[in-house]
């Protein structure tokens, strides 16, 4: 029996089968920048990056030493209580890199969900208003504020309710449900009277606390709003007095290019959640915000034991500056448009090749039928063989793959991973796939 299989299986029994979605059955051992190494000691080119959590790639030299040498002088006091000087560093080195000429505060947290509804709070707090406003296809975690607010998963809601009350939805622009003909600009107008119908009809917009949006969806399928329907509801918020927020955990850090997927469209944000690749993975989030939202609750409205302890933060400081130093955030940028290159190629030879979308060493690429319709199983056959043939590519939405390697992924690396997916793109046009035997559901 493989190693592989030995602790699955063990831990099967023991694990619920509510905290993963279920792809391969592979045991990650150890990592090292692209690469990733199972139980087996079988090698895998890191297409997924952790869920884009490990932007600077597996076991960072500058990230495990920092680690260390943290560990060695203290593990855990809890920042609810004392400050200690790494985490005290790291608050103002992220209100320093975050968009917005004006003065902000940082909260900490363990995830990017509980960044969400850290969001929620201030908001209501600072406005005295309880609604919160959010768009289909979003994913802001799993916590009850955050899955309340999330909409790309039933699985998310279906026997949790009652959910987060004042929680209403409103259409992601997805650019891939234009219509024919539709400029950028007329898909905005269109989705924009959509986002206002609420306001039109039952929602006062005197009682709304918060707009929040992930400018590049992520888990929703990485699509990005149109610059002038993020432009038309920047505009409604600052009319109206609404807090606007950004979710960056997925795509922030240098994932779409920029340093921040809000840079895309020129506007900061009142609030922004990070998180993920913060700390190279490690438990460590943060919402930087305006300072008079950030005043506007007091201790212990945000506070957690081990938010912001001084390893996360140390290995925080230290993803920051290797982005810096490797210069990863144009790294994205270059090798991004050849990713770019190589899909819409793909995309020219392969008629099951829909939408491509990439945004930095960021895409999501549609896999459809003869009918154009999305197609899950060929979807699943492919990111199989791609498994098999020495890659991890995981899919979205059930037809959409993802593509998110480490930002330090080399051109080498990336050309073999090309390789990779071509064969199995030609043995899907021949018909030579087949889905995988597997007792688990695959995917979302």
């Amino acid at each position: 029996m493989s190693e592989n299989k030995k602790i699955l299986d063990e831990e099967k029994i023991n694990l619920a089968d509510a905290t993963r979605v279920k792809y391969f059955d592979i045991v990650i051992d150890h990592g090292q920048g692209a690469i990733i190494t199972d139980a087996d000691g079988t090698d895998y080119i890191d297409l997924l990056a952790s869920a884009s959590a490990t932007n600077i790639g597996h076991s960072h030299p500058k990230v495990v030493a920092a680690i260390s040498n943290q560990a060695k002088k203290l593990i855990q006091y809890t920042p609810a209580y004392f400050a200690n000087p790494v985490t005290a560093s790291l608050a103002k080195r992220l209100v320093d890199i975050t968009p917005g000429n004006f003065k902000k505060q940082v909260v900490f947290g363990n995830s990017g969900s509980d960044a969400n509804d850290a969001i929620i709070k201030f908001a209501r707090g600072y406005t005295g208003r309880s609604y919160v406003v959010s768009f289909t296809g979003a994913y802001h975690g799993s916590t009850y504020g955050a899955i309340s607010i999330s909409g790309v998963s039933l699985n998310m809601t279906r026997k949790i309710g009652p959910l987060l009350p004042n929680t209403i939805k409103v259409p992601f622009p997805d650019q891939t449900q234009r219509e024919a003909g539709e400029s950028d600009d007329a898909f905005s107008e269109r989705l924009f009277k959509q986002f206002k119908l609420p306001f039109e009809t039952y929602l006062p917009a005197d009682e709304v606390a918060l707009v929040i949006i992930e400018p590049i969806q992520g888990d929703g399928g990485i699509i990005k709003a149109p610059q002038k329907y993020m432009s038309l509801i920047y505009e409604f918020t600052r009319k109206h007095g609404i807090v606007f927020a950004v979710d960056e955990v997925n795509q922030g850090l240098g994932r779409t290019g920029k340093l921040w997927s809000i840079d895309h469209f020129g506007i900061a944000p009142d609030m922004m959640s990070i998180g993920k690749s913060l700390a190279s993975g490690l438990p460590l989030s943060a919402v930087v915000g305006r300072t008079e939202i950030m005043s506007s609750l007091s201790a212990p409205a945000n506070v957690y034991t081990t938010a912001g302890n001084p390893v996360t933060a140390a290995a925080a400081m230290a993803t920051l500056d290797v982005i810096a130093e490797e210069n990863l955030v144009a790294r994205s940028k270059k090798l991004g448009e050849l990713a770019r290159d190589f899909f819409e190629q793909a995309a020219r030879s392969y008629w099951f090749i829909g939408d491509v979308r990439i945004y930095g060493l960021n895409g999501g690429i549609d896999i459809i039928d003869e009918h154009g319709k999305p197609d899950n199983q060929a979807t699943t056959k492919l990111i199989y063989r791609i498994f098999e043939l020495g890659a991890i590519m995981i899919s979205l939405r059930g037809n959409t793959l993802r593509f998110q390697p480490p930002l330090v992924i080399t051109e080498e690396q990336l050309t073999q991973s090309f390789k990779i997916l071509t064969q199995a793109f030609t043995e899907l046009a021949a018909g030579n796939l087949s889905l995988p035997e597997t007792d688990n559901h695959i995917g979302w």
